[in-house]
Protein backbone atom coordinates (compact mmCIF):
# COMPACT_ATOMS: atom_id res chain seq x y z
CA UNK A 1 0.00 0.00 0.00
CA UNK A 2 1.31 3.41 -0.97
CA UNK A 3 2.62 5.62 1.90
CA UNK A 4 0.45 8.53 0.77
CA UNK A 5 -2.61 6.26 0.87
CA UNK A 6 -1.58 5.06 4.32
CA UNK A 7 -1.39 8.68 5.41
CA UNK A 8 -4.83 9.46 3.99
CA UNK A 9 -6.86 6.35 4.80
CA UNK A 10 -7.78 7.53 8.31
CA UNK A 11 -8.23 11.19 7.33
CA UNK A 12 -11.66 12.71 7.89
CA UNK A 13 -13.01 16.07 6.78
CA UNK A 14 -16.37 17.83 6.80
CA UNK A 15 -18.59 16.62 3.98
CA UNK A 16 -20.58 19.32 2.20
CA UNK A 17 -23.76 17.26 1.75
CA UNK A 18 -24.52 16.89 5.47
CA UNK A 19 -21.81 18.80 7.34
CA UNK A 20 -20.52 15.69 9.12
CA UNK A 21 -16.94 14.48 9.48
CA UNK A 22 -16.39 11.55 7.14
CA UNK A 23 -13.41 9.57 5.74
CA UNK A 24 -12.18 11.03 2.45
CA UNK A 25 -11.14 7.63 1.05
CA UNK A 26 -13.26 4.57 0.29
CA UNK A 27 -11.27 1.33 0.85
CA UNK A 28 -11.41 -1.21 -1.96
CA UNK A 29 -12.31 1.35 -4.63
CA UNK A 30 -10.27 2.83 -7.43
CA UNK A 31 -10.20 6.44 -6.29
CA UNK A 32 -9.37 9.83 -7.73
CA UNK A 33 -8.54 12.22 -4.90
CA UNK A 34 -8.33 15.91 -5.73
CA UNK A 35 -6.82 18.48 -3.40
CA UNK A 36 -8.31 21.74 -4.63
CA UNK A 37 -7.22 25.26 -3.69
CA UNK A 38 -9.80 27.85 -2.59
CA UNK A 39 -13.24 26.99 -3.95
CA UNK A 40 -13.38 30.35 -5.76
CA UNK A 41 -10.00 29.73 -7.40
CA UNK A 42 -9.71 29.53 -11.20
CA UNK A 43 -8.26 26.03 -10.91
CA UNK A 44 -11.03 24.64 -8.71
CA UNK A 45 -13.83 25.94 -10.93
CA UNK A 46 -12.15 24.87 -14.17
CA UNK A 47 -11.19 21.42 -12.88
CA UNK A 48 -14.81 20.78 -11.84
CA UNK A 49 -15.97 21.79 -15.34
CA UNK A 50 -13.63 19.24 -16.93
CA UNK A 51 -14.70 16.48 -14.55
CA UNK A 52 -18.33 17.02 -15.49
CA UNK A 53 -17.51 17.18 -19.20
CA UNK A 54 -15.45 13.97 -19.10
CA UNK A 55 -17.54 12.03 -16.60
CA UNK A 56 -17.67 9.00 -18.92
CA UNK A 57 -13.99 8.45 -18.08
CA UNK A 58 -14.91 8.16 -14.39
CA UNK A 59 -17.46 5.34 -14.51
CA UNK A 60 -15.29 2.94 -12.49
CA UNK A 61 -13.65 5.56 -10.29
CA UNK A 62 -14.75 7.07 -6.99
CA UNK A 63 -14.08 10.80 -7.14
CA UNK A 64 -13.40 12.78 -3.98
CA UNK A 65 -12.30 16.39 -3.64
CA UNK A 66 -10.93 18.18 -0.58
CA UNK A 67 -10.95 21.96 -0.95
CA UNK A 68 -10.09 25.05 1.06
CA UNK A 69 -13.28 26.70 2.29
CA UNK A 70 -16.25 26.35 4.60
CA UNK A 71 -19.74 24.90 4.25
CA UNK A 72 -21.36 27.92 2.51
CA UNK A 73 -18.45 27.98 0.06
CA UNK A 74 -18.90 24.27 -0.65
CA UNK A 75 -22.63 24.66 -1.23
CA UNK A 76 -22.07 27.57 -3.64
CA UNK A 77 -19.36 25.66 -5.51
CA UNK A 78 -21.54 22.59 -6.01
CA UNK A 79 -24.53 24.66 -7.08
CA UNK A 80 -22.47 26.45 -9.73
CA UNK A 81 -20.35 23.57 -11.04
CA UNK A 82 -22.64 20.58 -10.55
CA UNK A 83 -20.00 18.79 -8.49
CA UNK A 84 -21.83 16.42 -6.08
CA UNK A 85 -22.02 17.62 -2.49
CA UNK A 86 -21.50 14.04 -1.30
CA UNK A 87 -18.05 14.01 -2.95
CA UNK A 88 -16.73 17.36 -1.70
CA UNK A 89 -14.96 17.75 1.64
CA UNK A 90 -13.65 20.88 3.34
CA UNK A 91 -10.29 21.82 4.81
CA UNK A 92 -10.62 25.49 5.88
CA UNK A 93 -6.96 25.94 6.85
CA UNK A 94 -5.39 23.81 4.08
CA UNK A 95 -3.96 21.44 6.67
CA UNK A 96 -4.12 18.41 4.40
CA UNK A 97 -2.50 20.32 1.55
CA UNK A 98 0.36 21.19 3.87
CA UNK A 99 0.66 17.62 5.21
CA UNK A 100 1.03 16.33 1.65
CA UNK A 101 3.67 18.94 0.87
CA UNK A 102 1.69 20.66 -1.87
CA UNK A 103 3.03 23.96 -3.17
CA UNK A 104 1.95 26.80 -0.86
CA UNK A 105 2.48 29.34 -3.60
CA UNK A 106 4.35 32.58 -3.28
CA UNK A 107 4.11 33.60 0.37
CA UNK A 108 5.81 36.96 0.93
CA UNK A 109 6.32 38.27 4.43
CA UNK A 110 6.31 41.99 3.87
CA UNK A 111 6.68 44.11 7.00
CA UNK A 112 3.54 45.90 8.09
CA UNK A 113 1.22 43.44 6.36
CA UNK A 114 -0.77 40.70 8.04
CA UNK A 115 -0.93 37.14 6.59
CA UNK A 116 -4.09 37.89 4.61
CA UNK A 117 -2.60 41.01 3.04
CA UNK A 118 0.62 39.17 2.23
CA UNK A 119 -1.44 36.43 0.58
CA UNK A 120 -3.04 39.01 -1.73
CA UNK A 121 0.39 40.30 -2.73
CA UNK A 122 1.52 36.75 -3.43
CA UNK A 123 -1.57 36.03 -5.51
CA UNK A 124 -1.13 39.10 -7.70
CA UNK A 125 2.52 38.23 -8.31
CA UNK A 126 1.63 34.63 -9.18
CA UNK A 127 -1.01 35.83 -11.64
CA UNK A 128 1.84 37.70 -13.34
CA UNK A 129 3.78 34.45 -13.59
CA UNK A 130 6.16 35.01 -10.68
CA UNK A 131 6.81 31.74 -8.82
CA UNK A 132 3.95 30.31 -10.86
CA UNK A 133 5.45 28.54 -13.91
CA UNK A 134 3.17 28.12 -16.89
CA UNK A 135 0.51 30.58 -15.76
CA UNK A 136 1.03 33.24 -18.41
CA UNK A 137 1.42 30.64 -21.14
CA UNK A 138 -1.90 29.13 -20.09
CA UNK A 139 -3.61 32.52 -19.99
CA UNK A 140 -2.44 33.27 -23.54
CA UNK A 141 -3.58 29.81 -24.69
CA UNK A 142 -7.08 30.71 -23.54
CA UNK A 143 -7.12 33.72 -25.86
CA UNK A 144 -5.16 32.35 -28.81
CA UNK A 145 -6.84 28.94 -29.06
CA UNK A 146 -5.27 25.50 -29.25
CA UNK A 147 -5.61 22.99 -32.08
CA UNK A 148 -4.46 20.17 -29.76
CA UNK A 149 -7.43 20.78 -27.44
CA UNK A 150 -11.07 19.82 -28.06
CA UNK A 151 -13.84 22.24 -28.89
CA UNK A 152 -15.26 23.47 -25.58
CA UNK A 153 -18.57 25.14 -26.48
CA UNK A 154 -21.21 23.51 -28.68
CA UNK A 155 -22.64 25.55 -31.60
CA UNK A 156 -26.11 25.73 -30.00
CA UNK A 157 -24.80 26.49 -26.48
CA UNK A 158 -25.18 29.98 -25.04
CA UNK A 159 -22.51 31.28 -22.66
CA UNK A 160 -23.19 34.19 -20.33
CA UNK A 161 -19.90 35.69 -19.18
CA UNK A 162 -20.41 39.10 -17.59
CA UNK A 163 -19.77 41.84 -18.54
CA UNK A 164 -20.00 40.47 -22.09
CA UNK A 165 -23.42 39.87 -23.66
CA UNK A 166 -24.61 36.29 -24.08
CA UNK A 167 -22.51 34.50 -26.72
CA UNK A 168 -23.63 31.55 -28.84
CA UNK A 169 -21.15 28.76 -29.46
CA UNK A 170 -21.38 29.12 -33.22
CA UNK A 171 -19.87 32.62 -32.85
CA UNK A 172 -16.49 31.02 -32.20
CA UNK A 173 -16.64 29.28 -35.60
CA UNK A 174 -15.89 32.67 -37.12
CA UNK A 175 -12.58 32.71 -35.27
CA UNK A 176 -11.24 29.78 -37.23
CA UNK A 177 -13.65 26.88 -37.59
CA UNK A 178 -14.74 24.05 -35.30
CA UNK A 179 -13.55 20.78 -33.81
CA UNK A 180 -10.78 22.33 -31.70
CA UNK A 181 -10.38 25.01 -29.04
CA UNK A 182 -10.98 28.26 -30.92
CA UNK A 183 -9.47 31.67 -30.03
CA UNK A 184 -11.20 33.28 -27.03
CA UNK A 185 -13.24 30.13 -26.36
CA UNK A 186 -11.46 29.08 -23.17
CA UNK A 187 -10.97 32.71 -22.14
CA UNK A 188 -14.75 33.14 -22.29
CA UNK A 189 -15.34 30.17 -20.00
CA UNK A 190 -12.74 31.54 -17.61
CA UNK A 191 -14.40 34.95 -17.67
CA UNK A 192 -17.66 33.25 -16.69
CA UNK A 193 -15.88 31.58 -13.77
CA UNK A 194 -14.31 34.90 -12.78
CA UNK A 195 -17.72 36.58 -12.70
CA UNK A 196 -19.04 33.77 -10.50
CA UNK A 197 -16.07 33.96 -8.14
CA UNK A 198 -15.95 37.75 -7.79
CA UNK A 199 -19.73 37.98 -7.50
CA UNK A 200 -19.69 35.55 -4.57
CA UNK A 201 -16.22 36.27 -3.19
CA UNK A 202 -17.29 36.61 0.42
CA UNK A 203 -18.87 33.17 0.24
CA UNK A 204 -16.09 31.43 -1.67
CA UNK A 205 -13.17 32.84 0.32
CA UNK A 206 -14.01 33.23 4.02
CA UNK A 207 -10.28 33.42 4.85
CA UNK A 208 -7.84 34.87 2.31
CA UNK A 209 -4.80 33.58 4.20
CA UNK A 210 -4.58 30.58 1.89
CA UNK A 211 -5.15 32.30 -1.45
CA UNK A 212 -1.88 31.11 -2.96
CA UNK A 213 -2.06 27.47 -1.80
CA UNK A 214 -2.04 25.07 -4.75
CA UNK A 215 -3.58 21.63 -5.02
CA UNK A 216 -2.83 18.17 -6.35
CA UNK A 217 -4.26 15.08 -8.03
CA UNK A 218 -3.83 11.51 -6.76
CA UNK A 219 -5.20 8.35 -8.41
CA UNK A 220 -5.16 5.13 -6.35
CA UNK A 221 -6.04 1.59 -7.41
CA UNK A 222 -8.27 -0.77 -5.41
CA UNK A 223 -5.31 -1.86 -3.28
CA UNK A 224 -4.26 1.65 -2.35
CA UNK A 225 -1.32 1.78 -4.76
CA UNK A 226 -0.60 5.13 -6.35
CA UNK A 227 -1.23 5.04 -10.10
CA UNK A 228 -0.71 8.73 -10.80
CA UNK A 229 -0.04 12.00 -9.06
CA UNK A 230 0.31 15.64 -10.07
CA UNK A 231 1.30 18.48 -7.77
CA UNK A 232 0.19 21.84 -9.07
CA UNK A 233 3.21 24.13 -9.74
CA UNK A 234 1.20 27.34 -10.02
CA UNK A 235 -2.06 29.01 -10.99
CA UNK A 236 -3.80 27.29 -13.94
CA UNK A 237 -1.50 24.33 -13.50
CA UNK A 238 -3.88 21.70 -12.16
CA UNK A 239 -2.87 19.24 -14.90
CA UNK A 240 0.30 18.29 -16.75
CA UNK A 241 -1.77 18.47 -19.95
CA UNK A 242 -3.97 21.53 -19.67
CA UNK A 243 -5.19 21.10 -23.25
CA UNK A 244 -6.86 17.85 -22.12
CA UNK A 245 -6.57 17.76 -18.32
CA UNK A 246 -7.86 14.22 -17.74
CA UNK A 247 -5.59 12.51 -20.28
CA UNK A 248 -3.85 10.66 -17.45
CA UNK A 249 -6.97 8.52 -16.95
CA UNK A 250 -6.33 6.97 -20.37
CA UNK A 251 -2.66 6.32 -19.76
CA UNK A 252 -2.49 4.75 -16.29
CA UNK A 253 -2.53 0.97 -15.98
CA UNK A 254 -6.16 -0.23 -15.71
CA UNK A 255 -7.26 -2.04 -12.56
CA UNK A 256 -10.22 -4.19 -11.72
CA UNK A 257 -13.44 -2.32 -12.39
CA UNK A 258 -15.35 -1.25 -9.32
CA UNK A 259 -18.79 0.31 -9.14
CA UNK A 260 -18.78 3.89 -7.86
CA UNK A 261 -20.75 7.09 -7.71
CA UNK A 262 -20.03 9.34 -10.69
CA UNK A 263 -20.48 13.03 -11.24
CA UNK A 264 -24.10 13.97 -11.71
CA UNK A 265 -25.19 15.70 -14.87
Amino acid sequence: MNPTYEQLKTTTRQRVSDGTLQPILTPGKKQLLLLLPQLGDFDSLEYAWWLKREQDLLQDITVTAVAIGNLPAGKQFCQYTGFPETQLYLDPKAELHQQLGLYPGLTPNLPGLNPRQNAWVGLFLMCAGIKSPGTLKEVFRGYLGDRTAPQLIAPDETVQAAPLPAIQGKTFDRAGGSGFQRPFELATLRLRNMAESIGNWGTYVPDSTYLTQRGGTFLFDTNGELLYQHRDPGILGFSETMNQPLTFLNTVKPTQTQSSQTLSS
